[in-house]
């Protein structure tokens, strides 16, 4: 059994009282263990969502999503959100730090919603990431850049089997969304990780061995997310 599984995976959104904008209709998507893949599309397309679904945020209208043999789309709220704790990690790409926390306190707040408290092994990561002399700063006290690798810290702290990075370098110059991208493979390896990310970057997708176009991957008569 592959690590992540999908299939026939729907998910439309209302418009009106009496019409649906179908979304997501992937009828198949298996990643094993430690594979790195990279999904180029448009903006507005889904991938969001898409990325959404299988970290279950959002519950799909049908189809089966399972994580390690767990069907993730028969969990409540609850057990959806303690398999993402400590399962799934997610870069948004808008980072979405805590900013009345310090970069520190980011990170342990994250441990602690997988039930882990270790102040060294955050301090380990951020010297990991390069901000060791940065971790009692707030987020709005670092350049985009430095916010990114805290956002990739976070992501990561919990040793999940699964990283999703949505558009992640979408906010960085060309050398530190390179910079970016290869921290964020090298840590995936790491920790044997897979790892799914979004971006409509051709130059960054061209450094992925496996590549997957959206618009072929999503039934062609779904819309816009």
């Amino acid at each position: 059994m592959s690590m992540l599984e999908i299939r026939n995976l729907t998910k439309s959104f209302n418009r009106g009282e009496d019409s649906q904008i179908p979304v997501v209709r992937v009828e198949e998507l298996s990643i094993e263990s430690g594979e790195m893949i990279a999904m180029h599309g448009k903006s507005g397309s889904g991938k969001t969502t898409f990325l959404n679904l299988i970290a279950g945020i959002l519950l799909p209208d049908q189809g089966k999503i399972l994580l390690n043999g767990i069907e993730l789309t028969r969990l409540s709220e609850d057990q959806r959100d303690h398999i993402r704790a400590g399962s799934i990690g997610y870069v948004f790409q808008s980072f979405h730090l805590l900013q009345g926390l310090t970069v520190l306190e980011n990170i342990l707040l994250a441990m602690s919603f997988a039930g882990e408290f270790d102040k060294k092994q955050a301090m380990g990561m951020l010297n990991r990431v390069g901000l060791g002399e940065r971790m009692d700063h707030k987020p709005s006290e670092l350049s985009i850049g430095q916010q990114q690798r805290v956002a990739l810290a976070r992501a990561l702290i919990n040793k999940p089997m699964l990283l999703l990075a949505d558009e992640p370098t979408g906010n960085l110059d060309r050398q530190n969304a390179h910079d970016a991208l290869g921290l964020m493979r090298e840590l995936c390896q790491e920790r044997k990780a897979g790892l799914l990310m979004v971006s409509h970057d051709k130059d960054i997708i061209s450094g992925f061995e496996k590549q997957i176009d959206w618009s072929q991957l999503n039934s062609k008569n779904c819309t816009m997310a």
